[in-house]
């Protein structure tokens, strides 16, 4: 087997991998988890064109900047697949009460099948190209900061390498998460399990309008309202508002959000989105985790496979025959930040959580979690 390809960018500084130890990823069933912070706010481009245009983004006093190289243009709502799957795996392992770890060893068909992906070579090359942009995007947020601290700046992927063969094929992968993600996933009240049909939304807007709807509408009977120019404003859409209301309409007609239904209405001047579950099948999988742009992106084939890459205790894939997984890990990040969610009121408004008392918001009595 030839030896490890180094990706660029990763010279001239020692890799974290040194010092952390591995997370390897093996067969088995992971039920498809997602990170609250990036269901809520404009973490991605909702188009597959290349976007440099920056993400700028306010409210409830935390802000976010998102910033894309030129060479790859910002992540997109597609590469998110990665850091879902990601947390799928994680979560799961540590719920079985193993130890797991920033620095992940996998295989690309294992990450591509779980997210429904094809694996001819074209998706390997897809795949690469992801990580290229999630390495290459500069985030930079006051999410989840300390008291004594301002702003935190980062990259969906810290490093990257790729194993092959000698004839190029690619046989492992390697990868370090950063931290401020990897404490969003292991803290049990930062995490929501998700439809695995959401794999299979083809349009960027869909994909991020069900994160939306998971996050606010989440299982609550009455589930939530929007006025779309503030959806626009958090979906960080490079549309204007009137070509986004559009898109919105279409999808309000196809009802392609699995587990939701959307209806839009008029209130005056205003234009609302009333987002609520129908039909879940999205429902907690265990008591461990709490289950709780340019719109009109294009398609992207699936095959609706579903997740999978739990970790056992033996040892894993026969590209590091070497490594073991340490002893289980029974400690958690005890720090939980509870999000104040909306209840409608007699009049069936709710409101936005990340803005409390946002004008945009209709009827907002706060209560703790979406009660899944």
């Amino acid at each position: 087997m030839a030896g490890v390809m180094r990706q660029r960018g990763q010279q001239g500084r020692e890799s974290e991998r040194l010092r952390l130890d591995p997370f390897v990823i093996a067969g088995g069933d992971a039920s498809p988890r997602d990170q609250r912070d990036l269901m809520e706010r404009p973490f991605f481009s909702l188009s597959k064109a290349k976007r440099v245009a920056p993400i700028l983004y306010e409210a409830g006093g935390q802000r976010v900047e998102i910033h894309g190289l030129a060479e790859h243009g910002m992540a997109t709502i597609w590469d998110a697949d990665v850091l879902i799957w990601a947390a799928s795996q994680i979560v799961e392992a540590e719920n079985g009460g193993l130890r797991t770890s920033r620095f992940l060893r996998f295989t690309p068909y294992q990450l591509l099948t779980s997210v429904g992906r094809a694996t001819g070579a074209r998706d390997y090359r897809l795949l690469k190209a992801a990580f290229a942009r999630l390495q290459s995007t500069v985030i930079r947020t006051t999410i989840r900061n300390g008291e004594h601290w301002r702003r935190h700046q980062f990259s969906w992927i810290n490093e990257w390498e790729e194993r092959t063969t000698r004839d190029g094929r690619v046989e492992g992968m390697e990868c370090v998460l950063p931290d401020w993600f990897y404490r969003g996933v292991i803290d049990r009240s930062l995490v929501l399990t998700i439809d695995p049909a959401y794999f299979r939304l083809t349009g960027g807007i869909e994909r991020w309008l069900y994160r939306v709807a998971r996050k606010h509408a989440g299982h609550q009977p009455q589930g939530w309202l929007f006025e779309i120019a503030h959806l626009h404003e958090k979906s960080g859409s490079l549309a204007r508002v009137s070509d986004f209301a559009l898109d919105l309409r279409r999808i309000a007609a196809r009802q392609s959000l699995p587990g939701y239904r959307l209806t839009i209405r008029r209130e005056g001047r205003r234009k609302l989105l009333h987002i609520r579950p129908v039909n879940l099948s999205t429902v907690p999988v265990d008591d461990g985790v709490d289950g709780h742009g340019i719109s009109g992106a294009g398609t992207i084939g699936t095959s609706g496979a579903s997740l999978s890459g739990f970790q056992a205790h033996e040892p894993q894939l026969s590209l590091w025959p070497e490594t073991r997984n340490r002893a289980p890990n029974l400690e958690s990040n005890l720090d939980s930040n509870f999000l104040m969610l909306g209840r409608p009121d007699t009049n069936g408004g709710a409101g936005a959580a990340d803005r409390p008392h946002d004008p945009h918001t209709c009827g907002l009595s706060s209560i703790p979690g979406d009660g899944p």
